[in-house]
């Protein structure tokens, strides 16, 4: 499983860091799992935090897994999510990645920049809660679960979901046993619920 991450200026750290430790972890425990930060910029992304994240170049068609961290939404703030939805760039690059086996996935806010890619109306997905309406009004159809798995789309709710986000993509990827030695290891337990529609799995 290649998981890329997608960062970019103002997303939150815990977004990031968080499902980068589980999937780094899985990595290192052999379980098949690789990850990487990736960025449509030749240049470090900052958190809001002020952490400077390097990242590879974009290169979806790399990737099984995209996973989109949130960020500033919620507070209103200009920057994170919305200076990305607003500039245009990251949803245009997330709506040209689609293709039948790249299964996209996001964390907390990040549901917002899919839905402005287009890839939530109709679809069952879940966000922060202060920014579901937004995700409403932008077509999707909003579950009250911590992760939904609608095949692929796999969405997480507020920013500490992000480790509940990445240890289901273990579990569904490389099964029930390599998730429980990471949760194991990081001695966190993934809480639930988990939304899935029929046959995701």
């Amino acid at each position: 499983m290649r998981v890329h991450i997608v960062v970019f200026d103002g997303m939150d750290d815990l977004d990031v860091v968080g499902p980068f430790a589980v999937l780094g972890m899985a990595g290192r425990a052999g379980l098949g799992v690789e990850v990487r930060l990736t960025a449509l910029d030749d240049r470090p992304a900052t958190t809001v935090g002020g952490l400077p994240l390097p990242a590879a170049p974009w290169a979806p068609r790399e990737a099984d897994v995209l996973v989109v961290p949130g960020g500033g939404y919620a507070s209103g703030a200009g920057t994170g999510v919305r200076a990305e939805i607003a500039g245009g760039r990251v949803p245009a690059a997330l709506a040209a990645a689609v293709r039948p086996d790249l299964v996209l996935a996001s964390v907390c806010t990040g549901a917002l920049l899919l839905a402005a890619a287009g890839l939530v109306k109709g679809r069952p997905c879940t966000t922060h809660h202060r920014a579901v309406d937004d995700l409403v009004a932008a077509g999707g159809v909003h579950v009250d679960a911590r992760v939904v798995d609608d095949g692929d789309l796999v969405t997480a709710g507020g920013v500490s979901s992000g480790l509940d986000l990445a240890l289901w993509l273990v579990e569904r990827f490389r099964g029930p046993d390599a998730a429980g030695t990471v949760q194991r290891g990081m001695e966190y337990e993934r809480r639930e619920p988990l939304w899935l529609r029929a046959g995701a799995a």
